[in-house]
């Protein structure tokens, strides 16, 4: 079994920082002394993290104690025993009844003349009925159970209530024996259960002070420790400050990358597509002075490869027309050869007209000059322009940002000389020196809480030991007289073993007489006292029922509405309520919210996160940057672009060029030409005319190996010329247009925008350093606030104290112990009156009823019982046959 147990901040205007500490911290030493002496004087949400801050979290600290207290095995026993009570008392707490109870300090002495204390009265005893009814049949047990054993006992003595030693004859008798020797043993089995029940309980009472000190101890240690973490949560609050500042310290010496880079980023944004675009026209006029100069030298090469070409063609034709009009030439078969080939004479020469191939000097002259600006280095320029704000930034700060350090660090340096003047440690001490006494006390008392102990221990037992040894004589004679019994044996022959269980049954109801009542007054102090610890102390802590009649306003003092809030904080008409309180501690949540210190020391009245951080404006408020107008080309470079946009490239005829440039280098093909020319002169017979022939051929061929590969190299570089040129040339002014149209648009935009922008971004800067220290004086008051000190602890030694001592291992022990005790009393009653009547069926009588012989009466064999006397009525017999003094 167990018993169980977005953040708003207001600021306000305070002096500096370093005045809050000292005061915070005695504030917080004062609820420390009174939370933890008792004499205090003065659902959670978690603490966002700005995004860019530094993140803080106060060390956690573990506590030993548990909430929840587990009885173990004899969980179920203690709850059959609540059960029990919820039976005999159904009725809900008394609230009510409770604060009118309270209010009247407990004077409820019937007065005709206050008919309210007859009314509260009657209320009491009604809710306290079940309890009320359960003592007066206790008391009557107590009263009546002595007094009958004294009459019985004289009854007896007297040869009456079964003291005569003559035994009726019965007809039912066997039957009768049976069922008094079952009940009894039954009665007997359930006797035992509660003299168990009272061993166990008895046994817990052995340990419960050991498990005491344990609790004990462990609540103690838990105490310590919370006035052990409370100096390092402090100093942890402090050392954050210094994180805070060399965090603050890293911002202010990377200016260049942060404020610098800031500023560098959104200016390139706007500059760096226009500055791509204007070195990509540097590397276009590049490539078109490059194109210009090979298809001007590949012009130069053609135009003289080809006039070679042709005079080299000339003076082949020349020949084989003189060949050819020789007189060998007249006759047949040569005639008809020669005259074959004079048609193709014609075709004998170069392809090409170099008058409609002119040369490009005077835009390569134009080129050269635009080039000779080097755009490419004025976009540099420009980019080195960008690049060079952050150096700058970093040059023009250097002052100021020394001047925050020094503030920051002379705020630092009023922080550390603060830390040493708290007199927290003072107060914690006198807090850890009544602990200390507490602890020291308590170790005193325990020798004497063992000893008491051992006593009730030793009562308890003794207790124990007699039911114990009452329901041992029931059940040693019930096992005797069963066993001895011998159902053909007349009353006055039973045997020794049989006479035995008698007798110990008897003893039995002897012992029973003459301690029953005793066993039964204590039973009933226990059940008294344990059950209405149960019901108005256990049960209604547990439901926290029990702190609602404490939060009754005007209740434990006439003149304070709240007394929680009049004991702590002086002042009773604060909403301080204990239900508050210990859910409010039990959530862990720290000892200034828990018990509303704002109302002595409100930390968001006097902790102004403007006012600490207002040195630090003032500061960077001197953080002024400037930025000289940045100019991204100069009149060269655009009179360069527009140079280049006029130098007359696109209006080259480049159709002409490659027209030009797919022709043939010849007319016809001088290896075919050759071939054929070779050929018809081997048809020529021997002699001048053919060795000619033979001879041009070999000309023809070797004028195409020398002369033809160059021209037609020549064509193919001219040809990649142009078609680059042609490229680079479309729509050239429209793009040069463009160009200078974005660089006039980015030139406005750094002019008329970068004040602003570094204003800005100088804004911006600032406030993420100030937003450091918002962020770590915000998380300060969360921390002092909500999370520094919890004082789960102090609810926890609540729990222990209530639940834990007063009520698992007092209270459930002590009822578990009457309830089994006092069935096992109650169960004397029948046990006896049973016990009693089953002793004459064991027992060897004195005397006995009138016997025939058996042998010779068969016919009133059939008429006896299973022993074979006779039964009184059938003889006439009232008297036996000898009779003697009664034994008891």
């Amino acid at each position: 079994m167990s018993r169980k147990g977005p953040f708003p901040l207001s600021f306000h205007k305070v002096p500096h920082a370093w005045e809050i500490r000292p005061t915070m911290a005695l504030g917080f030493s004062v609820l420390l002394l009174l939370g933890l002496c008792g004499k205090l004087a003065s659902g959670q949400p978690a603490f966002d993290n700005t995004p860019g801050a530094l993140n803080y979290e106060l060390p956690t600290t573990e506590y030993e104690t548990q909430d929840t207290f587990n009885a173990g095995i004899v969980g179920p026993l203690y709850q059959m025993v609540h059960n029990f009570l919820n039976v005999v008392q159904p009725n809900d707490f008394p609230l009510d009844l409770i604060r009118k109870l309270i209010q009247k300090k407990f004077d409820i002495s019937v007065d005709s003349k206050e008919p309210e204390n007859i009314v509260l009265a009657l209320k009491a005893a009604l809710y306290e009925i079940g309890v009320l009814i359960c003592a007066i049949l206790g008391l009557l047990f107590i009263i009546l159970m002595p007094l009958v054993g004294f009459l019985f006992c004289m009854c007896r003595c007297c040869n009456k209530c079964g003291g005569e030693m003559h035994q009726r004859q019965k007809q039912n008798e066997p039957c009768q024996r049976k069922y008094l020797g079952i009940s009894l043993f039954v009665i007997c089995l359930l006797m035992s259960l509660g003299i168990m029940y009272g061993f166990v309980a008895n046994q817990q009472t052995r340990t419960r002070v050991k498990r005491t000190q344990k609790l004990a101890e462990s609540n103690f240690r838990d105490l310590e420790t919370l006035l052990t973490e409370t100096p390092k949560q402090i100093d942890y609050i402090l050392e954050q400050y210094t994180n805070t500042k060399n965090k603050a310290f890293s911002d202010l010496d990377g200016i260049d990358s942060l404020l610098g880079g800031r500023i560098k980023d959104q200016l390139k944004s706007k500059v760096t597509p226009v500055l791509e675009e204007i070195k990509a026209m540097a590397t276009v006029i590049k490539q078109t002075k490059n194109a210009l100069q090979n298809m001007n030298s590949s012009l130069k090469s053609f135009q003289d490869a080809s006039t070679q070409l042709s005079t080299n063609l000339t003076s082949v034709r020349n020949s084989i027309e003189n060949s050819l009009n020789s007189s060998d030439c007249a006759s047949d078969p040569a005639s008809k050869i020669c005259d074959s080939l004079r048609p193709g004479l014609s075709n004998l020469g170069s392809n090409y007209n170099s008058s409609q191939l002119p040369s490009v000097d005077k835009e390569l002259n134009t080129i050269n000059d635009v080039d000779r600006t080097d755009l490419e280095n004025l976009v540099k320029r420009g980019y080195t322009s960008i690049d060079e704000i952050p150096d700058m930034i970093q040059n023009q700060t250097v002052d100021v940002i020394k001047d925050v350090k020094k503030t920051l660090d002379s705020i630092s340096s009023d922080v550390k000389n603060m830390s040493q003047s708290i007199p927290i440690e003072e107060v914690l001490s006198q807090v850890s020196h009544y602990l200390n006494n507490s602890n020291r006390y308590f170790h005193q008392e325990i020798p004497k809480l063992e000893e008491y102990d051992s006593y009730w221990w030793l009562g308890g037992l003794i207790v124990c030991f007699l039911l114990t040894l009452i329901v041992t004589f029931f059940f040693l004679g019930l096992l005797c007289g069963m066993y001895g019994y011998d159902k053909h044996a007349t009353p006055t022959r039973r045997g020794c073993v049989s006479n035995t269980g008698g007798i110990f049954l008897m003893a039995g109801v002897g012992f029973s007489f003459l301690f029953c009542w005793i066993l039964m007054i204590l039973v009933v102090l226990t059940f008294v006292v344990g059950a209405n610890v149960e019901k108005l102390l256990c049960e209604p802590y547990e439901n926290k029922k029990l702190l609602q009649v404490l939060d009754t306003p005007y209740l434990l003092k006439e003149q304070w509405q709240f007394y929680l809030s009049g004991m702590l904080l002086n002042n009773p008409d604060i909403n301080m309520t204990f239900q508050q309180v210990y859910r409010d501690c039990k959530r862990g949540r720290g000892v200034y919210a828990a018990f509303q210190l704002e109302n002595v020391f409100n930390i968001s009245e006097n902790f102004n996160i403007e006012k600490l951080s207002e040195n630090i404006v003032k500061e960077l408020e001197n953080l002024n940057v400037n930025i000289d107008n940045i100019e991204l080309l100069d009149n060269t470079g655009r009179k360069s672009l527009e140079d280049f946009a006029g130098s007359g490239i696109d209006a080259i005829s480049y159709s002409t060029y490659l027209e030009e440039a797919e022709k043939s280098p010849t007319k016809v093909d001088l290896l075919t030409f050759a071939s054929s020319l070779e050929a018809k002169a081997n048809q020529l017979p021997e002699g001048k005319l053919k060795q000619a022939l033979l001879k041009d051929a070999q000309n023809i061929r070797a004028i195409h190996q020398q002369h033809i590969p160059p021209v037609q190299q020549s064509l193919n570089t001219l040809k990649q010329s142009v078609r680059t040129l042609e490229q680079t040339s479309n729509k050239l002014p429209e793009k040069v247009k463009k160009i200078l149209a974005s660089l006039d648009s980015a030139q406005s935009f750094l002019t008329n925008n970068i004040s602003s922008i570094v204003i800005g971004e100088t804004k911006k800067f600032g406030r993420t350093i100030i937003g450091y220290f918002e962020h770590y004086l915000q998380w300060v008051l969360y921390a002092i606030t909500e999370k520094m000190t919890p004082c789960k602890p102090m609810t926890t030694a609540m729990d222990s104290a209530v639940n834990g001592i007063l009520c698992g291992y007092v209270a459930d022990p002590l009822n578990l112990f009457w309830f089994g005790i006092g069935k096992a009393t109650a169960l004397l009653l029948p046990a006896v009156i049973i016990a009693t009547k089953l002793a004459k069926y064991y027992r060897r009588m004195d005397s006995e009823d009138v016997y025939d012989d058996v042998e010779t009466v068969p016919m009133k064999n059939l008429e006896n019982g299973s022993n074979g006397y006779h039964k009184d009525h059938l003889y006439g017999v009232h008297n036996p046959v000898m009779t003697s003094p009664s034994r008891y």
